[in-house]
This record gives C-alpha cells, sequence and structure tokens, in this order.
C-alpha cells in the first residue's frame, strides 16, 4: 500500500535527519578522545543505520521485512552522583577544530532528543500501521539511547543533576491521590 502525501513529507525528513545523525556519529567516533564515549556511540552507530536503511525500504518499497533493534534501558539505573565540584564552565567555541568529549556528548544527546520528538511526531500523523509501529520502535531507540548519553554526561559532570529538593516533592505528593482502578466512576449525580 503506498504512502500517503504527509506520510511521504514526514518520511523524506526523517531520512535527511538520518543522515545528518549517521555522519555526525561517525565524526564523533573518530574525534572521541574518552574510549568510553566512543565505544557508546559505535554501539549505537549499527542500530541507527539500519534504522536509515529501513526508511529507505519504506520510501521504496512502502514496507520493511526487518524490525528495528532497540537496545533495552536498565530499569532501575542508579542517579548519577552529584559532581563534588563546580562543574567545568561552558562557552561556545568559534574557532575550533575539533570537537571535544563534552561537545561530541552534548551535541548526540541534542541529536538523540530532537531525532526522538520528530519520530514521535511523525508517529501520531501515521496512518499505515507497519510504519507507525517502526516510528514508535525508532523513538523508542532515540530514548533509550538518550538516556544512557545522559547518564554518561552526569557521571562526568558534563551535565547538571541534582535530585528535587522536599519543598518541591512536598506539595505534589500532598495534592494528588491515588484513584481506585477497580471501582467504576459515576457518569450522574
Amino acid at each position: 500500500m503506498p504512502l500517503g502525501s504527509h506520510e511521504a513529507h514526514e518520511l523524506n525528513e526523517l531520512l535527511l535527519s538520518c543522515t545528518n545523525s549517521i555522519q555526525s556519529m561517525a565524526l564523533f567516533i573518530d574525534q572521541a578522545t574518552d574510549p568510553v564515549l566512543r565505544n557508546m556511540i559505535s554501539r549505537h552507530y549499527a542500530v541507527h543505520v539500519q534504522d536509515y536503511n529501513m526508511k529507505v525500504e519504506y520510501a521504496n518499497r512502502f514496507s520493511s521485512p526487518d524490525r528495528l533493534n532497540v537496545p533495552s534501558m536498565p530499569m532501575n539505573p542508579p542517579m548519577p552522583t552529584m559532581n563534588p565540584q563546580p562543574y567545568p564552565p561552558l562557552q561556545p567555541q568559534v574557532k575550533l577544530h575539533q570537537l571535544d568529549d563534552r561537545a561530541i556528548a552534548t551535541s548526540y544527546l541534542l541529536t538523540l532528543k530532537r531525532a526522538g520528538r520528530e519520530y514521535a511526531w511523525s508517529a501520531f500523523e501515521c496512518s499505515t500501521p507497519q510504519l507507525r509501529s517502526f516510528l514508535e520502535s525508532a523513538f523508542q531507540m532515540c530514548s533509550h539511547q538518550a538516556f544512557e548519553v545522559w547518564q554518561y554526561m552526569a557521571s562526568r559532570g558534563y551535565y547538571a543533576t541534582a535530585p528535587a529538593s522536599q519543598d518541591v516533592l512536598q506539595p505534589m505528593q500532598q495534592m494528588y491521590k491515588s484513584v481506585p482502578e477497580h471501582q467504576p466512576g459515576r457518569l450522574y449525580s
């Protein structure tokens, strides 16, 4: 079944975005000096290539026999510890020949977040069930990978983390109460 015109336009934008992501990742892998960062991006790279190739199949055949290899996400990851020292200052560099690890991780995280939003939006607009399912998987891929990048950044002091204070949590906890799940509500008084 051919794609609707809005789906074709969305797919074109997603292909352009994916081209940018893959090229950026190749550059990041080459320039990263931290082996942990380089290995993480290298692991993610294969899934992005698969994602791109599946989009090409949708563009050419309107379907794909493949299922996207969505990485799992740890369900109980530890919150990265607070950086005991002040966070290193950050200022955009206007003349540079190579990105440092912080810039690579930041750029990669923001790329994943942007791509994830694009996949989610495109899935909501998609009327082809198989393509919609693929887009949902692609969103999940970006979400899981972004979480891993965030953990890396927080552990290195590249991303500020702080647990919510009781001043923030307590009013919220007092305001909202659970609804009994097995008791139907009354429609009319």
